[in-house]
């Protein structure tokens, strides 16, 4: 298996489709780019799923193409880490809607011959598991020894196990909610603002113009980069400390609307950076998916009903500082678990971080990602 073509970094499959979506709509053809990491057992029951937040993608573990920066879980996805690829054989796969490679408002359309934009049918996380289960039968997996994700990936873990019970051994869902809230959809909502507003998006029209709403994205980008950190953090990290100019080593205040501060110098970096590894159009797309997220509505809105006599095996983990998905909805998760009868564990980890801390260094959740995963029968 090691040298079947299927197998390894940077690859992309189409598949014919059309593709039932919760729309309504259908989709023809779909694109899945796609990475894997070890070798597949020969009765492919040690294949473990990465499902990515909203603005990651496949290189879970290798160099992005576009940044050159390490993969986005390094510590947790490598030989002898608690994702260990010299006994696993994982597989991350670009989400329906992105920019990295899969179907999404930036591919082209085959009945125009241009981009989609705007013309891309609106999709759910429920629609990118099925993209995702689509990748699994091409590649020959029927059983996941687990799902993995994390904030939006972790959404996908439940939906996966929801959708496909059968397919799948156990779910780690880390940082993540069954349905977003008001003030989630309201975040968004203020990205999604800020790139329409932008008078580069046309409309989302903008790929034949060279120029990108790029102003917008950037703010979207900033904006919800606010709610991925803890305010304890933020206060640590930055304070109310000014920025170093050629002029003031020390910092000073300009009387003016630049970067005094060094939290504003740094969202404004980590906007004008998000600009040019993302796509404005697919920012609305996966923002929407997750706000139309609702695993109890779903099933007649009772979120026990989306694992009764599941057999999977659930790990929930929270993190104390995350706000966006606070503690109390992974205690709702796990409720829910118990009244369906699954097999759940639950632990709240403490961290500086915020919602980040999954995606940053942490002893604490690799110890419990790899006892977790070695304890599945």
């Amino acid at each position: 298996m090691s040298h079947d073509a299927r197998f390894g970094l940077g690859r992309s499959i189409t598949l014919a489709g059309p593709m039932p979506l919760d729309s309504g709509a259908a989709l023809a053809p779909v694109d899945i780019a796609y990475e894997t990491h070890g070798q597949l057992d020969a009765d492919g029951g040690n294949a473990i799923l990465i499902c990515h937040a909203l603005t990651m993608d496949q290189h879970v573990a290798s160099l992005h193409p576009r940044t050159g920066k390490p993969g986005w879980w390094l510590q947790m996805v490598g030989p002898g880490k608690p994702i260990d690829t010299d006994r696993y054989f994982v597989v991350c796969a670009n989400v329906l809607g992105s920019c990295l490679g899969s179907s999404g408002p930036a591919s082209i359309n085959p009945a125009t011959g241009a981009p989609w934009a705007m013309g891309f049918p609106v999709i759910t996380i429920r629609d990118m598991v099925r993209a995702q289960a689509m990748l699994l039968d091409h590649l020959g997996i029927a059983t996941l020894r687990a799902v993995v994700g994390g904030s939006m990936g972790g959404m996908q873990a439940l939906s996966w196990a929801a959708t496909y019970p059968a397919r799948v051994r156990a779910a780690i869902v880390i940082a993540a909610t069954a349905r977003h809230t008001a003030q989630n959809i309201a975040f968004h909502e203020v990205g999604r603002q800020a790139i329409m507003a932008d008078p580069r998006w046309l409309g989302g029209d903008y790929y034949a113009s060279g120029e990108v709403p790029s102003a917008g994205l950037a703010v979207a980008r900033m904006a919800a980069h606010i709610t991925y950190l803890s305010e304890a953090g933020l206060t640590e990290k930055f304070g109310r400390r000014l920025q170093a100019r050629p002029d003031s080593p020390q910092g000073a205040k300009s009387f003016g609307f630049d970067a005094d501060f060094q939290v504003e110098s740094y969202l404004r970096h980590q906007g004008i950076s998000f600009v040019d590894r993302f796509d404005a159009n697919s920012y609305l797309y996966i923002t929407r998916a997750m706000d139309y997220f609702d695993l109890a509505e779903e099933h007649g809105g009772k979120l026990a009903r989306a694992f009764r006599s599941s057999a999977t095996r659930f790990c929930v983990v929270s993190f104390d500082t995350d706000w966006l998905y606070p503690t109390a909805e992974s205690r709702s998760i796990v409720r829910a678990l118990n009244a369906g009868g699954a097999a759940a564990s639950f632990v709240e980890l403490a961290s500086p971080f915020g919602h980040d801390a999954f995606l940053l260094d942490s002893p604490a959740l690799n110890r419990v990602v790899d006892g977790f995963v070695k304890a599945i029968p």
